[in-house]
């Protein structure tokens, strides 16, 4: 027969112990007999206790909130941000667990006679012995407009030196992604105010686009190009920095508050000094503070960078709980680790909200080896890829984006018809072009052509050559691209091209110049009235660009 303990101060009556069997075995679900136990500490109410289950009567209990059960356990060994704790009998996966001093730990490993809790924040203080306790709640964090403009760690708590932005709302850091019956199709763009990107690679409002490559060839630079040109675009953005420098992120935060977009920023930070538990959850807590301005009917933009730093930091974890490993070392749910993350972005329906997260993850590869473990997993996952090139970058051509090994699986369906129409041919043509280029170095004659195309390619070349910090109006892109693929730069010597482009975005600034934009922007797509207004913009820039002509001296 099960015995459970009752602690009180003085010895109760009979009935009173009766009644109290009554009372416990209802709550604990049980049919246990009872045993008191004196106990002068307990100076008011009684306590009872149950294997490793305990329900406290007392008055300071009952000032304090409703009798609860909660499950209690001590430490039984500790090390590297993890804790093995016995008891927890109750305890429920990824449930939050308080530590004595105030610690809070996940847990993420239910062993039968164990369990392997993840510790979130210091543990310094913490012994074998140590008492630990069920919250009976998830891991969650606060959300809300508070936090924009701030840079806060993945508990929500500010590391930029103000006191905690307070939330709105609470949001679970884990949470299920929307169902199919939630989710609308994408058909808003994302316009990242780089050329080679809008007009080939599209991105939509609710899509997960992937960034890969070798490492520091401008991967963050296009992130950061991207919430720097959300700024007229009502977008709300997330960064999210995972083992990067403390450094990177006090010089991202300055930039983005140089070019004013910490207004409508959160930096997400869990840096390379951090412990791994907590670069494993801040993505989670980032996606749930994005969730909420979906679900408010907002759109929101998310950067992971990078995931395969956080993919490391679950290795880590999952080796120290002794997980069993697989490929490379990590554990057999790596895949869903990634999965369960970026579903959660996409475009809501309007009776779920009608807002959208859209997904900017992060993957660096080794000597551009894409058909590795993460990469590979990621990759299948998201609904395409920019695919940086180590070979683009070195010879000077940034963003260093390989169109040809680039994909935008959904974009299509949101990119503006003028662009659509515009660029439709410009990802062939710039593929040939570079396939020609490479046998062109070993022919010693050209066919006219040949010669023409060649031209042509380069010239499209140098106009998708732009600055990290130089984002461009999607209608400014679509005239530089017309003025191109039409001929209108054919005149120009291929090193004048960086100034004749300079030109014509000045010229885009200026009354008539803006009056064409506006023109554009009202059409949507390039009617006939429209190219007619096109080719006179076109030949004022051939006037102020004929110093520009080849055989010209400049």
């Amino acid at each position: 027969m099960t015995t459970f303990t009752v602690s009180s101060a003085t010895k109760l009556s009979e009935s009173d112990l009766q009644k109290l069997e009554t009372y416990a075995n209802q709550q604990f679900g049980s049919d246990a007999k009872l045993a008191q136990v004196i106990d002068m500490t307990q100076l008011t109410g009684v306590k009872l206790t149950l294997g490793d289950r305990e329900l406290d009567l007392s008055l300071f209990a009952s000032l304090k909130s409703t009798p609860t059960i909660k499950s209690i356990g001590t430490i039984i060994s500790l090390g590297d941000g993890v804790a093995m704790v016995s008891g927890l009998s109750n305890v429920m996966m990824s449930e939050l667990l308080l530590f004595e001093g105030g610690t809070y730990g996940l847990a993420m490993s239910l062993l039968t006679d164990s369990i392997g809790v993840v510790l979130l924040g210091s543990y310094t203080h913490l012994k074998e012995g140590d008492r630990v306790e069920t919250t009976g709640r998830v891991l969650s964090v606060p959300v809300g407009p508070a936090f924009l403009g701030r840079v806060v760690d993945g508990l929500g708590r500010a590391i930029d030196g103000r006191p905690d932005p307070e939330g709105s709302e609470i949001y679970p850091v884990e949470n299920i992604a929307p169902g199919v019956i939630t989710r609308e199709h994408v058909s808003q763009s994302v316009q990242t105010g780089i050329i080679a990107i809008d007009s080939m690679i599209p991105i939509g409002r609710g899509q997960r686009e992937l960034i890969i490559g070798d490492r520091g060839i401008g991967k963050s630079s296009i992130a950061i190009t991207t919430i720097i040109n959300q700024k007229k675009e009502n977008m709300k953005c997330i960064y999210v920095t995972i083992g990067q420098k403390r450094s990177f992120v006090a010089q991202l935060q300055n930039t983005l508050a140089k070019f004013g977009a910490m207004e409508y920023t959160t930096i997400v930070a869990a840096t390379a000094s951090d412990p791994a538990s907590m670069q494993f959850i801040a993505p989670y807590a980032a996606t749930a503070m994005g969730e909420y301005y979906a679900k408010h009917g907002q759109d929101a933009l998310i950067i992971y960078d990078d995931l395969s730093k956080h993919a490391w930091a679950y290795r880590e974890l999952s080796l120290l709980l002794r997980r069993p490993s697989g490929r490379e070392a990590y554990p057999g749910d790596v895949f869903y680790l990634h999965s369960r993350l970026l579903e959660r972005s996409c475009r809501l329906s309007k009776e779920y909200g009608g807002g959208s997260l859209t997904a900017l993850p992060i993957i660096e590869t080794q000597a551009g080896d894409v058909s590795a473990y993460i990469p590979t997993n990621v990759i299948s996952i998201t609904d395409g890829q920019i695919y940086l090139e180590s070979d683009l970058f070195n010879s000077g051509f940034k963003p260093a984006v390989n169109v040809g090994l680039s994909v935008s699986r959904v974009g299509g369906d949101a990119q503006i018809k003028s662009m659509k129409k515009i660029a439709g041919r410009l990802r062939l043509d710039l593929a040939q072009y570079r396939e020609l280029a490479a046998f062109a170095q070993f022919a010693s004659d050209l066919d006219a052509k040949t010669k023409a195309q060649l031209e042509k390619g380069a010239r499209v070349s140098e106009i998708l050559k732009q600055g990290w910090d130089e984002p461009l109006d999607v209608y400014s892109q679509v005239v530089l691209i017309w003025l191109v693929t039409e001929g209108y730069a054919a005149k120009i010597e291929l090193k004048n091209m960086a100034p004749w482009k300079k030109i014509v975005l000045s010229y885009l600034t200026t009354k008539a110049g803006d009056s064409t934009l506006q023109i554009l922007r009202k059409a949507g797509t390039l009617t006939d009235s429209l190219l007619v207004e096109l080719k006179g913009l076109a030949e004022k820039i051939g006037d102020l660009t004929q110093h520009l002509n080849i055989g010209t001296e400049v």
